[in-house]
């Protein structure tokens, strides 16, 4: 046994199952049941054996910390919410005479967008969508009463149009059920397989029910968003990282659907040296992009700067946006703070998030910890975010309560991820409320949670 351990190391080891809360002693070793515990010494320690303590010292105030996150009431939790989730959609519907009344949105109310741009495609009109009156006349012929008259732009680039296009191949609403099922399946395994929870649970096969019942996920369902296959795709491009690097450099490509959701990527494979994986994304996006221009024409191109303008002044001037918008920029915006300022914090902010999780892909290689960095990150970085988006902070939530269930919860751990859990319900609810835009807070509050365990986990690793 190396010098400085001490006694109780010698004679008592502890399973993983302490770090849950619960602790389980194996069997002395009978060679060692002759040892004699050893009086005060001054030998000194050797590098291990301090190494050893002050882990052993840094696990015991996480055993110490008050654990009310544990495996055992994780599932219980999650089945709360999903009723909750249940009811309220019930009731919503009540209250609305089954959605019909006027003034009230709809669920799949978002999904009619990406219904009507791929009808336009199987009809041979693929640039239509970014002819903006060609496309708002197609949605209100086949929505308009849905809608109620107000129809919704077409805002994503050529790569978008050609991902979606086989969806109106059935009508909507089968559609609709179809593409909800087949991403929520997606999110549901590859964040289950990323993040290991499964593991946890007293009931593994309850892991997708956990990941589901995740408030971001629900309400990206209900307005029938993509970023529930967004961050599925991504969750299981960082779980096929270090086995297969090509196939996950194929996903990163794909999500050159949403490219602002990509950008991290980049830094941290090179960060990385994952040649590979950066070579796969980058011939995978360079040849999404090109079948995307060949399907719509270039004269799409200038539709699609049209659109980037629209997005420009809903993110610059409407308060509505703000209320609804965890970003660096929507916060200082809504504080009074003028756009050049808004603009300056957000890219030093988008830097310093950066910078974290280059440095905790570099720390260690825990893929929970590289995840839950990637996708705070990517949260932090970009300007345009709306609340559904925050299916990607599911990704940081999961991987952090797995680590928490193996190592330990730190102080005020806990807190924050409930805080994370919760964030979207309330960027939902404030432009009911209309309450400072607290997102950044808490996503930087998640980002130190992250960057801390990796410091506390890089001295046991090195």
């Amino acid at each position: 046994m190396p010098a400085g351990r001490g006694w109780f190391a010698s004679r008592v080891f502890f399973s993983n199952n302490e770090f849950t809360g619960q602790r389980h002693f194996r069997a002395i070793d009978p060679q060692h049941d002759n040892i004699k515990r050893p009086q005060q010494t001054t030998r000194p320690h050797d590098e291990r054996g301090i190494m050893y303590t002050a882990n052993r010292e840094t696990r015991d105030r996480a055993i110490r910390c008050a654990q009310w996150l544990t495996a055992d009431r994780i599932i219980p939790y999650s089945c709360i919410m999903l009723i909750l989730f249940a009811a309220l959609l019930i009731v919503w519907g009540i209250v609305t005479d089954g959605f019909t009344s006027d003034g009230t949105a709809r669920p799949g109310v978002d999904f009619s967008v990406f219904w009507t741009a791929s009808h336009l495609v199987l009809q041979g009109h693929a640039a239509s969508a970014y002819d903006a009156p060609s496309f708002l006349q197609a949605e209100l012929a086949h929505f308009g009463a849905y809608l109620r008259n107000q129809p919704l732009p077409w805002l994503y680039p050529p790569t978008m149009l050609l991902f979606i296009s086989p969806v109106a191949l059935v009508p909507f609403l089968p559609a609709y059920i179809l593409f909800s099922a087949g991403s929520l399946l997606c999110y549901a395994l590859a964040v289950s397989r990323l993040s290991g929870l499964r593991a946890h649970l007293p009931v593994p096969r309850a892991a997708a029910l956990v990941m589901v019942a995740y408030s971001a996920v629900c309400l990206s369902a209900l307005f029938g968003q993509n970023s529930i296959l967004t961050a599925g795709v991504a969750a299981l491009a960082l779980h096929l990282l270090g086995k297969r690097p090509i196939a996950a450099g194929v996903l990163i490509g794909l999500l050159a659907i949403k490219p602002q959701l990509a950008a991290v990527f980049p830094f941290v494979l090179i960060a990385t040296r994952a040649w590979r994986a950066f070579g796969a994304a980058a011939v995978t996006a360079a040849l999404f992009a090109a079948a995307g221009v060949a399907l719509t024409g270039t004269g799409a191109l200038h539709g699609l700067s049209e659109a980037v303008s629209t997005v420009r002044t809903q993110h610059f001037m409407l308060p509505s946006y703000w209320l609804a918008s965890p970003t660096p920029f929507a916060a200082l915006r809504l504080a009074g703070a003028s756009v050049p300022v808004a603009l300056a914090a957000q890219a030093a902010i988008a830097l310093l998030a950066i910078a974290a999780a280059i440095d905790v892909w570099r720390r260690t290689p825990d893929m929970r910890l590289r995840a839950a960095a990637l996708s705070v990150a990517t949260l932090l970085t970009t300007p345009y975010l709306w609340h559904y988006e925050l299916t990607w902070l599911g990704i940081t939530i999961f991987c952090l309560i797995a680590y928490g269930l193996d190592e330990g919860w730190l102080p005020g751990d806990q807190v924050v991820i409930v805080l994370a859990w919760m964030l979207p319900i309330f960027e939902l609810l404030n432009r009911l409320m209309k309450l400072p835009q607290i997102g950044p807070v808490v996503l930087l509050a998640v980002l130190f949670v992250v960057v801390r365990r990796t410091a506390q986990r890089a001295p046991r690793e090195s």
